[in-house]
C-alpha cells in the first residue's frame, strides 16, 4: 500500500486478512463491541517468548497483550472509516510500557485497551485532550512495588502511516512496528521534582491489582514463571 494515500475505510484487500479474519472484525461496529471483543481474547503471557503479534496472528491464535490488542481495534476502527489512532504510554524501567488504541467521539477522546487486570482498561469517550486520557492511567500504573510508574504519553500515532504488512498481515512478530511506536516525541505527564511526592499503592489496593482474568497456567504441576 502507498503510505501517503490513506483510505478513509479499510477494505479486505487493502489488510491482506482472510474472508474470515475481516468479517470478524467487521462485525465489531462500535468501540465498545470491539473492547468486548479483545476482553474475551485470553491474555498473551509470552510462554514462548515475547511477542508482537500482527492482528492475523492474534485472529488466528486467539491471544493478545496490550501492543497487539491495540492492533486489532485500530484495524476494527479502520473498517468502520475511524481512523486507526494509537497512543504509546512509557514509564519507569520498573514497569512496562502500554499502547492503546484511540477514538472519538462529540470531540472528545477515548480508549480500547487489551490488559490482563482491571485498571488499565477501556476509557469512555469524555476527555478533552490526550494529556487528560493520559492521566486517567496514572494512579492505577504501578509496578510490583506499588510505585506510580507512568511518565510520559505520545501524541496520536495513524497506523495508516505504517505498511499493513508491519502490522496487520504479518506473519511475524511486528518489532518495526513497536520500535516506530517507541520512537514517537513523548509528552511528560510528570516532572522530576514530582516523583518524591508520589504515594504508592497500600496493601488493599496491592491486592485488588494483583487480580487478573486469565492466570498464567500451570506446567507440569507448577505455575508458568
Amino acid at each position: 500500500m502507498n503510505e501517503r494515500w490513506f483510505p478513509r475505510f479499510a477494505r479486505r484487500q487493502d489488510l491482506g486478512l482472510g474472508l474470515r479474519e475481516f468479517d470478524r472484525l467487521a462485525r465489531l461496529d462500535s468501540p465498545q463491541r470491539i473492547q468486548a471483543f479483545l476482553n474475551a481474547i485470553p491474555i498473551n503471557h509470552e510462554l514462548e517468548g515475547e511477542t508482537v503479534h500482527s492482528v492475523h496472528n492474534v485472529l488466528r491464535n486467539r491471544r493478545a497483550h496490550c501492543i497487539e490488542g491495540a492492533f486489532v481495534a485500530a484495524c476494527a476502527l479502520w473498517i468502520h472509516g475511524e481512523p486507526p489512532f494509537v497512543m504509546h504510554l512509557d514509564c519507569e524501567l520498573s514497569d512496562y510500557p502500554h499502547v492503546i488504541a484511540l477514538f472519538r467521539r462529540n470531540g472528545a477522546w477515548g480508549a480500547i485497551s487489551k490488559t490482563n487486570g482491571v485498571a488499565l482498561r477501556y476509557r469512555d469517550p469524555v476527555y478533552r485532550s490526550l494529556r487528560e486520557l493520559a492521566l486517567s492511567y496514572f494512579h492505577e500504573y504501578s509496578d510490583r512495588r506499588g510505585r506510580r510508574t507512568l511518565r510520559s504519553y505520545s501524541g496520536a500515532f495513524d497506523l495508516r502511516r505504517l505498511d499493513v504488512t508491519q502490522w496487520v498481515c504479518n506473519e511475524e512478530d511486528c518489532w518495526d512496528a513497536h520500535d516506530r511506536l517507541a520512537e514517537l516525541r513523548h509528552y511528560p505527564l510528570v516532572h522530576a521534582r514530582q516523583v518524591p511526592h508520589l504515594s504508592r499503592r497500600d496493601p488493599f489496593e496491592q491486592r485488588m491489582a494483583d487480580a487478573v482474568q486469565y492466570p498464567k497456567p500451570k506446567l507440569n504441576g507448577r505455575r508458568a514463571a
